[in-house]
């Protein structure tokens, strides 16, 4: 039988191969998996073994997760747990899946967290959030056209920094991504947002691939692509914490939170779930029914109507 840390690398390029996920989850998958190992290793360094795992031994990992503080003094958040949880049930059912005995993952419960508020914006907000750069400027004309495709979008900031200029049909203002898992979906723009990426286009002086480049902090000659150019996520981050700054709103909205809003303006209009689905890029329709929490135009109709008029 292979050792403990040899299955965990082969189901990690399990996940890489077969499963195509992302980088960053292979990274966070990595790095749970290897603190389940380690803290075996210290708790029970004699079995530290696929065949010897059972459920007495998960519940004392819970314990260390629920108890653990970092040389910082930093406790791990309940769903953070939750993610390690969820990372070794995925690598035990790989392992059942490859004959090798070991615990049912079945058996591992995942602990209810807290439900997390989805923080978004009005349309008023959003509107003065687009209106915060100064477009007279080259970075100010890029950041004006990548918020607007946040919000016309709704993509996540993963896809946003992986389009090229000739990605996006500008006529048709519509054009595919492949999201999560893989996932290809089409996506619109609004006449507002394909207008933006046109002006912002004739402005640069260049033929770079990227369709969103940086204008600093490059310290080697560019390939011919312009790659070294692209932005990457945090940069877009980055830009988008400046302008709600910038826009004093109340509300510390990320480039997730524009999808956020994208998602709930349009359920606030009577959009249909399952097409705000298919635009999201939401593998299971109860990922998008959060929304329906949130916002849901016939119970405020409802409300409208009837509260306090007997």
């Amino acid at each position: 039988m292979l050792s403990l840390s040899e299955y965990i690398q082969q189901f990690l390029e399990y996940l890489e191969v077969e499963k195509n996920v992302s980088k960053l989850t292979i990274r966070n998958y990595r790095h749970y998996l290897k603190r389940f190992e380690a803290f075996l290793k210290a708790d029970s360094p004699t079995l530290a073994r696929p065949d010897h795992l059972n459920y007495e031994i998960v519940r004392r990992y819970r314990l260390f997760l629920s108890r653990f503080v970092d040389q910082y003094g930093i406790t791990l958040k309940r769903v953070t747990q939750n993610y390690h949880l969820i990372a070794l049930r995925s690598f035990l059912k790989y392992m059942i899946k490859r004959d090798v005995v070991t615990l049912n993952p079945e058996k591992i419960d995942l602990p209810k967290t807290e439900s997390r508020s989805l923080k978004f914006l009005g349309r008023d907000e959003v509107e003065r959030l687009l209106n915060m750069p100064e477009i007279s400027t080259p970075q100010g004309m890029r950041d004006k056209a990548i918020m607007e495709v946040l919000f016309s979008t709704g993509l996540r900031v993963s896809e946003l920094v992986r389009l090229n200029r000739n990605s996006v049909n500008l006529e048709s203002k519509e054009f595919g991504v492949i999201g999560k898992g893989g996932r290809a979906r089409v996506v619109f723009l609004s006449d507002a947002a394909a207008s933006w990426i046109e002006r912002y286009i004739k402005e640069r002086d260049d033929d770079y691939k990227p369709l969103f480049i940086r204008y600093s902090g490059v310290k080697k000659e560019p390939d011919p692509n312009g790659e070294v150019f692209r932005l990457t996520s945090r940069s877009v981050q980055r830009i988008v914490e400046k302008y709600v700054r910038k826009a004093h709103l109340a509300i510390k909205i990320t480039p997730h939170g524009l999808r956020h809003s994208f998602a709930t303006d349009l359920l606030s209009a009577g959009a249909d779930i399952r097409a705000i689905q298919e635009m999201l890029g939401h593998k299971n329709i109860s990922t998008t029914q959060i929304y329906t929490h949130v916002t849901n135009p016939q119970l405020k109709k409802i409300h409208s109507e009837f509260h306090r008029k007997a």
